[in-house]
């Protein structure tokens, strides 16, 4: 059997960029939800004549769909992920632009009538209303509040969790825009983390779950949380995802 330190060592050299967790299997699971995100958004995208992807991560999502509309674009801000992204997406005639998660959208006013987003860091809400058309349509999978917090409380201690990404806080925001919601939905997720390595890479791959983690610096709870699972068997956490879609009604 690998030791602690063969699984830290691992999950510390895979390679972070890009938003593919294939990496996990056999080593951890999540449940998926139950609308099945990249389904709904293919289906909009072929019936859409301009379409934005905000934050695309590597544009993995993106280029699933069968049918692209005839105007594509995307958007990305760290510098990794944007290089992955532009070649992952030239296949569906995708731009892809460099944009901070906070900053403006530098696209025309009423210029798509559809804007999508799996996971966003934070969304501007005044800038998703002012790029829809009249009648267009926001389709996003957000990340819920208190999401893997059973990892962030047994690495950190503790934490409060951020009310801010509950499915009532994001339908608000949506909102306070001028977007109507027309669907709000939110599931709790069993996850597995079957050994300690893939704990090490979960939490350089997602880091908001742990904001500071390095190996170093948490190598005495990963230590125990490698004991947890000879002892016990798999770590549980649950995932929280909220879909909203919500239309620009003019």
């Amino acid at each position: 059997m690998p030791t602690f330190e063969d699984l830290v060592t691992e999950g510390a050299a895979v390679p972070t960029e890009g938003w593919d967790f294939s990496w996990f299997d056999g080593r951890a699971t999540e449940q998926r939800p139950s609308w099945g995100y990249s389904t709904l958004m293919a289906g909009r995208m072929a019936a859409a004549r301009a379409a934005l992807d905000v934050q695309t991560g590597g544009g993995e999502v993106l280029a699933s769909i069968p049918v692209a509309p005839p105007v594509l674009a995307a958007t990305e801000s760290w510098p990794p992920n944007l290089a992955i992204a532009r070649r992952t997406l030239a296949g569906v005639g995708a731009t892809v632009v460099h944009v901070g998660d906070h900053d403006d959208l530098p696209f025309p006013t009423d210029h798509f009538d559809l804007v999508v987003s799996r996971h966003p860091v934070a969304t501007r809400w005044d800038e998703v209303r002012r790029v829809l058309r009249p009648g267009g349509t926001y389709l996003a999978q957000h990340v819920g509040a208190g999401s893997v917090r059973e990892l962030t409380d047994f690495m950190m201690g503790p934490r409060p969790v951020d009310p801010g990404r509950s499915a009532p806080s994001i339908a608000a925001g949506a909102e306070a825009a001028g977007l109507e919601v027309v669907d709000l939905r939110q599931e709790a997720l069993r996850m597995e983390f079957h050994d300690v390595g893939a704990v090490v890479h979960f939490l350089r791959k997602v880091i908001w779950i742990v904001p500071d983690f390095t190996v170093a610096a948490y190598r005495d709870r990963l230590a125990e949380l490698h004991r947890f699972v000879e002892r016990h068997g798999p770590f549980v956490a649950h995932s929280q995802r909220v879909l909203v879609e919500a239309r620009e009604v003019g």
